[in-house]
């Protein structure tokens, strides 16, 4: 199977290409084509001529988008579609990837994919409108929500928290927001599995166990032997952001069981995740820069900057 990885130089995509093995994979980052132009990607899906496509690119800067609604259109929403419309063209097949972030949070348990979106801010908004326009575009498409997305590269938030670590021995965390770490490596193997088994319309897939922030970056740090760290709980209210965010927004992985897989729970995935950095930094040390980010990556058939 010819496989086309969009978004693969990102925290996902990156180990999309990594992970999935025995399909001819191609996988391309912003270098290498502009979703937004839809002449580039019509050049792209002629050359690789793609059975599945998986859209990992996404402007995800919660704040950022917050600040700059027009580019979080334009690369969120009309990109996606552009991609969605090229792929029709090709007879691609469409995985796309979106958000915990098109709920409002008010549900007060899992969300299910049947659940009315309603964002309560520009990169939800984004995402949804992106959601509607690929399911007209492609009906037979694949949209997958995650959410809390981390890996050992990039930036997330357990990343974030262990920079600071190391320079901070008292860290300000909100405790009010609720949701579901994902390591990116288990949502690599999950897609690829739903892909094979040829998965369409919306499923939700993210790793077990809610959690709040504050309860997230304790665990990082008692995995991280750090217990002369200490992690203050404090409400959104406290550390105002551009962005509101949606104070539960966990989702519900009912609907990727019915395909018969299943993900762990997010705190199993921790010795992972430590084991990642510990091989991207080459280093002895737990807690290291991330200097692999800007590493040239090498697909299955091709290659990705």
């Amino acid at each position: 199977m010819r496989v086309l990885v969009i978004g693969a130089t990102g925290l996902l995509g990156k180990v999309l290409l990594e992970e999935w093995d025995g399909d001819t994979l191609t996988g391309v980052g912003s270098r290498d084509v502009d979703i937004r132009n839809p002449s580039q990607l019509s050049s792209l899906f002629e050359r690789c001529r793609p059975e599945w496509t998986v859209l990992a690119a996404a402007y995800t800067d919660v704040d950022g988008c917050e600040k700059d609604p027009k580019r979080a259109h334009e690369v969120n929403c009309t990109a996606a579609m552009n991609v969605a419309r090229a792929a029709r063209n090709a007879r691609s097949k469409l995985f796309f990837v979106s958000t915990d972030y098109a709920f409002d949070g008010s549900k007060g348990a899992p969300y299910e994919p049947e659940d009315a979106v309603n964002p309560v801010n520009v990169y939800g908004r984004s995402k949804a409108e992106a959601e509607k326009g690929v399911r007209g575009i492609l009906p037979t498409s694949c949209i997958l929500r995650t959410s809390w997305l981390f890996g050992a590269v990039g930036r997330c938030f357990p990343n974030t928290i262990l920079d600071l670590a190391r320079k901070q021995t008292a860290l300000r965390v909100v405790a009010d927001q609720i949701g579901h770490p994902t390591y990116n490596r288990d949502l690599a193997h999950t897609i690829v599995k739903l892909v094979r088994k040829d998965a369409h319309g919306i499923v939700h897939a993210s790793n077990e166990g809610d959690c709040s922030w504050c309860d997230f970056a304790r665990e990082l740090l008692r995995a991280a032997a750090l217990p002369n760290v200490t992690v203050e709980a404090v409400r959104t209210e406290d550390v105002p952001r551009p962005a509101p965010r949606p104070k539960y927004s966990a989702l519900s992985n009912a609907s990727l069981e019915r395909f018969g897989i299943r993900m762990r729970p997010w705190r199993e995935t921790l010795p992972d995740y430590f084991a990642d950095r510990l091989r991207t930094s080459n280093t002895s040390q737990l807690i290291a820069p991330e200097t692999a980010a800007a590493r040239p990556l090498r697909a299955k058939s091709g290659e990705a900057q």
